[in-house]
């Protein structure tokens, strides 16, 4: 196995910064081991962006983020309190300065760099890309979902020019969003996971999202390689896009015949599945660590991007068995009750999908719910917070999560937001749970309800704060010496 990249390179001295962002220099020379654009996670020797936003400025952060160890501060003034001798570079505009650094960072790289977008599984299939790759040679990739107009010349201005490959998650929620940062990254290989009912508060149809997630090509070469759902509808349009594009290498994968990475056999468990796949015509038979066959659908697509990289496909498959889901995305932990009081011991299996949601992943999550068994006495439980960004058919999709949620036995579901509330009307009366206006008022409800031996989902958009529930269960292990447990209804 290929050592790791060793910690805290140095990535860019003062002259090679200030000549790529268009920047001049003040007060004494120095070099930088990272970038970064928030004060409060500033690692000592960083290069600090003041990022001006609609709601802060990050001039105002500047000296603090020196008293932070920052190596210098790339800033369009100099703001209040920061003297003449302080670390600087100057430039007209920040973001435009961090935009130039990636892209002189791309251009410094002779790794081959694989973008990944879609309108579920962008950040699940990137970590399978890092874990894969990582194995094999020296890889750097996004961190969390640094995916949008800040986070992707961000995370490429903070790649050490000797990786061998390069891994970045490309984000919208509008089109004309991907073309940009597509052209920053210039992607070798770009993954397009799917493309589904997601965002369509600010899109007219699925055909429009499809046409937003091909703009991944626009930064491609014809020598590039796009790696397509063959399974989904829009295939054929995203196809299309792609050779209108001139992208000389399309491969698919997918359940249907004559893909390039079809998919044979799949048994599921609670914790992962065991696949059987034929990847341009080699069978491969392996494990993947997360459950779902949404996840296994992911990691057919990165089987072939690694291929597609120069990589060793069988060491991949045997790299995706040791996997750990990334946070909100499906972690598990078992919550053990209080042995008095209303929970009268035990322990509750969390599953934390609390970081997003749209139709086409809660109803994934619903599945994979619906394959873990719940322990003696125990239920299935949902805990829903409202999917945003859906438009005109936001009532009429909330609604058709029913369906879903009875076809994996889900027991007991609660929800919480206007929305949801349309979910909640829907199901069955033995199926309900309880409604509430937000997650702060769910929270208490579906912690004073859950009993041991059960299994809870939690699941919502980020902007419902699902968060919240997933904090009011865990607290269930430390219950405050004041507080009397709480009893359910």
């Amino acid at each position: 196995m290929t050592a790791p990249i060793p910690e805290r390179k140095v990535l860019w001295t003062a002259a090679d910064a200030a000549a790529a962002a268009n920047a001049r220099t003040q007060g004494p020379d120095w070099v930088a081991t990272g970038v970064s654009i928030d004060s409060r996670t500033l690692s000592p020797g960083d290069l600090f962006v003041a990022i001006k936003g609609p709601s802060f400025d990050g001039h105002g952060f500047v000296v603090g983020a020196l008293e932070r160890g920052a190596a210098a501060c790339l800033v369009s003034r100099v703001p209040d309190g920061v003297g003449t001798d302080a670390p600087l570079l100057i430039a007209d505009d920040t973001l435009a300065g961090l935009e130039d650094l990636g892209r002189v960072a791309r251009v410094n790289t002779a790794a081959k760099i694989i973008a990944v977008t879609g309108s579920v599984g962008k950040t699940s299939t990137k970590e399978m890309l890092r874990a894969c790759l990582a194995a094999q040679a020296p890889t750097f990739a996004t961190e969390g979902n640094l995916n949008n107009h800040w986070g992707v010349p961000l995370s490429l201005s903070r790649m050490p020019a000797d990786v061998r490959y390069g891994v970045f998650e490309l984000g919208m929620n509008h089109a004309g969003e991907i073309g940009p940062l597509s052209r920053m990254t210039r992607p070798d290989i770009a993954i397009i996971t799917t493309v589904e009912a997601v965002h369509l508060e600010f899109f007219a149809s699925v055909e429009a999202i499809a046409d937003a997630k091909a703009e991944i090509f626009e930064g491609m070469s014809r020598q590039g390689t796009a790696v397509l759902n063959r399974d989904n509808p829009q295939y054929a349009r995203l196809l299309a896009a792609a050779r209108t594009r001139g992208i000389g290498h399309v491969l698919s994968f997918g359940a249907t015949a004559g893909t390039d990475a079809r998919l044979i056999d799949l048994d599921l468990s609670d914790t992962g599945c065991d696949i059987t796949a034929e990847i341009q015509g080699q069978v491969v038979r392996y494990t993947l660590a997360l459950p779902g066959r949404h996840q296994a659908m992911n990691s057919l697509a990165v089987l072939l991007a690694v291929s597609a990289a120069g990589g060793d496909v069988q060491a991949a498959a045997v790299t995706l068995a040791t996997l750990t889901p990334v946070k909100g995305r499906g972690v598990r932990q078992v919550v053990d009750l209080p042995p008095n009081g209303a929970h009268a011991g035990g322990g509750v299996t969390l599953i934390d999908e609390s970081y997003n949601a749209s139709p086409v992943s809660v109803a994934a999550s619903a599945a994979v719910l619906g394959h873990t068994q719940p322990g003696p006495g125990g239920r299935r439980v949902a805990a829903l917070g409202d999917m945003l960004e859906l438009g005109a058919d936001s009532p009429k999709l909330h609604a058709g999560l029913a369906d879903a949620l009875i076809a994996a036995q889900v027991d007991l579901v609660f929800t919480c937001g206007p929305n949801m509330r349309h979910l909640f009307d829907q199901l069955p009366a033995a199926r309900r749970g309880a409604h509430a206006a937000t997650s702060a008022d769910l929270a208490p409800l579906v912690a004073g309800s859950v009993r041991a031996g059960d299994v809870i989902m939690i699941k919502g958009s980020a902007g419902s704060r699902m968060a919240k529930v997933v904090d009011a269960l865990q607290a269930l292990s430390h219950p405050s010496p004041s507080t009397p447990a709480v009893s359910g209804s």
